[in-house]
């Protein structure tokens, strides 16, 4: 049963893969395709990028009967799950500029949900059937089913289409974004288009890098 769904973005402040020695790479040289490797050498070697968070409230009810008696137990379960990207996984390959339209294009591996991550000290239990549970170990079985469908019920509710959608469009942006700002400071007009590799031909984002350099480097530094 899905309760709740607080979608919390976590888009870290400034782009944290721009070191001195890349951004001395960008300010250095006019070439897109140079920008571009410095660029996805730099998030590959992040590892994994998280840019979208969410907590969730999973309802479970497990039953049993025994010596003719039923007992049965409710749990709240509330839990946070990341969304994460393996950057590492990026290839060359997954570049693709057009220099007539000046228009970069990258293709990122899939969206993957991390956690869920249980917030113990939040967690409640409803239950009947004391006589049952006293006199048998059903309370610690029900206990166990609970766990395991309460977990269950987390990564089903992260993974539904809403929550989905709002943790790739907000990894499009700070990806686009990623290198939209090096093309600019090193003078290259062009957009950037991001989609991911489970998407056929899915919704990409375009970032527009019409700013100057200065404006851009004034941002960020």
């Amino acid at each position: 049963m899905l309760l709740l769904v607080a979608l919390l973005v976590s888009i870290g402040a400034g782009f944290w893969f721009l070191g001195d020695t890349v951004k001395r790479q960008f300010l250095g040289g006019s070439d897109p395709v140079t920008v571009a490797q410095a660029s996805l050498e730099g998030l590959r070697e992040q590892n994994r990028l998280s840019t979208f968070a969410a907590r969730y409230v999973a309802v479970v009810t497990s039953k049993q009967s025994r010596l003719g008696l039923t007992a049965e137990k409710t749990l709240i379960m509330p839990g946070s799950v990341r969304y994460e990207v393996d950057m590492s996984k990026l290839r060359q390959e997954d570049l693709d500029w057009d220099a007539e339209a000046k228009r970069l294009r990258i293709t990122l591996p899939a969206v993957e949900v991390v956690g869920p991550a249980v917030d113990l000290d939040t967690l409640r239990e409803y239950g009947n059937g004391g006589i049952l549970m006293r006199v048998t170990d059903v309370e610690s079985a029900l206990d166990a089913a609970n766990r395991k469908a309460g977990q269950a019920e987390l990564v089903r509710q992260a993974r539904e289409a809403t929550p989905m959608k709002l943790a790739k469009d907000a990894t499009r942006r700070a990806v686009a974004q990623s290198f939209a700002m090096p093309l600019k400071a090193a003078g290259i007009d062009a957009t950037v288009e991001v989609r991911f590799a489970d998407e056929a031909r899915g919704p990409s984002e375009r970032w527009d890098v019409s700013r100057r350099p200065e404006e851009v480097i004034a941002n960020k530094w």
